[in-house]
């Protein structure tokens, strides 16, 4: 269907219209990252774990409860993740708003 990220990334996008879902998705993100500073201090990898759980849950809810769509990972998981990193980018660089 896609035949690279830059074909899919403007999908990426009008899949998440609702502010909310673009902030849930965004606290997803600063937990894993959270998640993964914590496992480094610890030297305790358990906290590893939690990353792939905070980011996917929080981005889930969002869609479930906000946007009412089906999140892009169940039919284009690698692309859907690069996708929340770098709609995470944009959040950070002012172009994606929340």
């Amino acid at each position: 269907m896609y035949r690279n990220f830059r074909e899919f990334y403007p999908f990426y996008l009008g899949e998440h219209r609702d502010r909310r879902c673009r902030r849930m998705h965004a606290l997803g993100s600063c937990l894993v990252i959270a998640a993964i500073v914590v496992a480094i201090v610890t030297r305790n990898p358990w906290w590893l774990s939690g990353a792939p759980l905070c980011g996917y849950g929080c981005a889930w809810i969002g869609h479930f409860a906000f946007e009412k769509n089906r999140p892009a990972t169940f039919r284009h998981p690698v692309y859907s993740l690069m996708g929340d990193w770098v709609m995470f980018a944009g959040v950070l660089r002012g172009r994606v708003r929340i």
